[in-house]
């Protein structure tokens, strides 16, 4: 107990992808201070796309995570088209499809089995599961499978599971072998079973964390990462391009990462908001076995994100073994294009939530001025909101269970760290001595 005073800290929130802390301060019962902050350092992106051609920018921008590379890439490659008038070829939107599926899945997989997976079975680490218990014996392989076969997809796809080198404006530097295609979805149908067993540990996990807020995320009719109209939970379509327009920006003086409301609302994206906004257009074989675990959906339990990673891992095995089925790839060449002057946008859903990048391009194709808006800046507000509010909640809880409980908050949101803390507003004031 700690009658009614506490002062704790939590420097480093673990299982999450990069680094964020915790601030929280009750006085007589009173939470004076909930802070959620991302330390880490800024890393200046888009100050440093500034005078870049735009070839170049699709590789660089794709450092800015280790992790999700793969949707700064795509979403930095359709703002340059978009800014070119370059139309890509349907050949090349489908191999963007597979590598997109290839990230959600190796990327989910890492999320739910390695930091998500040991809260369900109280276990500090995934290496902690005990090998002599068949369950846990089975999902420490899983985890290893799963992951494997979001990596083997977005390799032949993309030509590296990070930081692919074949995608590139208007097309592929490098097409992939068919003749690997059979292998791939023998892989992906030997993991299926594995993913409804992993949607059906957290259908049944009993995390609860209602958050009354609203969702975001682009829709479209057959549930792609890469293409669509942004739609909200109140019925509200927008075209991607004008997306930032909706969007407030918040500055967090604690933290090193910007914030954002969506018309001045708290509002939550990933795929907790995909599934709320568009599980009906999954691929029918998903929709077909994940049947019970969408009833649970639109659901406004932050932990259901978890589940809803879970389906999407499904649906893009599913996906992809579908577009394999049928693929036919033809030798092609990325579009040739004339450089011009242009404004473009790209949006696409990256596996926490929504991803904006936006180039202004003179007429020798360099980029002006360029703007990022990742998904974790965009949850940030909602974290800190449901961290307060379960506080608030549980002030007699011990401070070792507020800790754990806080933590696994958090996760829940899968945020990631490095894609959030590379903003920059550059203010300069001159002072002249006379």
């Amino acid at each position: 107990m700690h009658q009614g005073t506490l002062d704790l800290t939590l420097d480093q929130i673990t299982k999450i992808e990069g680094h964020a802390s915790l601030s929280l301060k009750v006085k007589d019962d009173v939470i004076t201070e909930c802070k959620f902050s991302i330390p880490e350092y800024k890393r200046f992106y888009t100050q440093a796309v500034r005078k870049k051609p735009i070839n170049s920018i699709p590789q660089m921008v794709a450092r800015i995570c280790g992790t999700c590379s793969n949707a700064h890439l795509l979403c930095s490659i359709k703002a340059i088209e978009a800014s070119q008038g370059i139309i890509p070829s349907e050949q090349t939107k489908i191999l963007r499809r597979i590598l997109v599926n290839g990230l959600m899945i190796r990327d989910h997989g890492l999320h739910l089995y390695v930091f998500a997976l040991p809260d369900i079975y109280k276990r500090d680490s995934l290496l902690d599961f005990d090998e002599n218990d068949h369950e846990e014996h089975e999902l420490l392989h899983d985890a290893f499978a799963v992951k494997e076969g979001g990596n083997q997809l977005a390799i032949w796809a993309g030509g590296r599971s990070v930081h692919a080198p074949n995608p590139t404006v208007g097309g592929f530097l490098k097409l992939p072998l068919l003749t690997e295609k059979d292998k791939l979805i023998s892989q992906l149908k030997s993991i299926r079973p594995r993913v409804l067993k992993l949607i059906s540990i957290f259908q049944n996990c009993d995390f609860v964390q209602e958050e009354d807020v609203s969702f975001s995320a682009l829709q479209s009719t057959n549930f792609d990462f890469l293409d669509g109209s942004i739609v909200t939970a109140g019925g509200k379509r927008i075209i991607d391009a004008e997306y930032a327009s909706h969007l407030e920006h918040i500055v967090i003086p604690y933290s090193q990462a910007s914030g954002y409301k969506f018309e001045g609302k708290t509002y939550i994206v990933g795929a907790l908001a995909r599934v709320n906004l568009s599980k009906q257009f999954l691929n029918p074989a998903t929709l077909e076995d994940a049947s019970e675990a969408l009833k649970l959906f639109p659901s406004k339990n932050i932990y259901h994100n978890n589940l809803a990673q879970a389906i999407e891992i499904l649906h893009c095995i599913d996906d992809s073994i579908a577009i394999l089925e049928k693929i036919h790839i033809q030798d092609e060449k990325p579009a040739r294009f004339s450089v011009k002057p242009g404004i473009g946008v790209g949006v696409v859903e990256a596996p926490r939530g929504t991803l904006y990048h936006r180039y202004e391009v003179d007429d020798k194709g360099i980029v002006t001025n360029g703007r990022i808006i990742v998904p974790t800046g965009q949850n940030q507000i909602a974290i800190e909101q449901s961290l307060y509010h379960f506080a608030k909640d549980h002030l007699e809880t011990p401070k070792e269970e507020l800790s754990l409980e806080f933590e696994k908050i958090v996760r829940a949101y899968d945020p990631c760290m490095s894609c959030a803390s590379h903003f920059l507003k550059l203010k300069i004031i001159r002072k002249v001595s006379r």
